[in-house]
């Protein structure tokens, strides 16, 4: 048992399978990267989060809001908070394959921001070095 499994054991019974089957599928969009609780909610972090996720009485919240590709921001516009955070009701069957795009893109995003950080540096050291002292 790991923290996040405790999170899902402590769950309501009904919600348990979903949560079980969210992380299934969110572990699966991004084997690399590493499983925490942050904010009191199972997260997944690479070089930063990509997504938190948590139950709540009639939904499944994912965070943080999900930007930067138009179809699928058409695709979750159902599903956006009042903050842009996702919602999916737990009436309803859950979107799993959307989630899988949304893990995917944030595994992306999360690896463009990392390189261009090390790219950054990098500039910074040789700008440093040319300087006179």
């Amino acid at each position: 048992m790991n923290a996040v499994s405790d999170y899902i054991a402590a769950a309501a019974p009904a919600v348990r399978p979903v949560l079980r089957e969210l992380r299934r599928v969110v572990r699966a969009a991004a084997p690399d990267a590493e499983e925490v609780i942050s904010y009191g909610m199972p997260t997944l972090r690479m070089h930063g989060v990509l997504v938190h996720y948590a139950a709540f009485r009639e939904h499944v919240g994912l965070f943080p809001p999900v930007r930067g590709d138009a179809r699928l921001d058409a695709a979750l516009a159902p599903f956006r908070g009042p903050k842009g955070n996702l919602k999916f009701p737990l009436d309803r069957p859950i979107p799993f394959a959307l989630i899988a795009r949304i893990v995917k893109l944030r595994v992306k995003q999360d690896r463009e921001a990392a390189a261009a950080k090390v790219a950054r540096k990098s500039v910074a050291k040789k700008t440093a070095k040319k300087k006179p002292r």
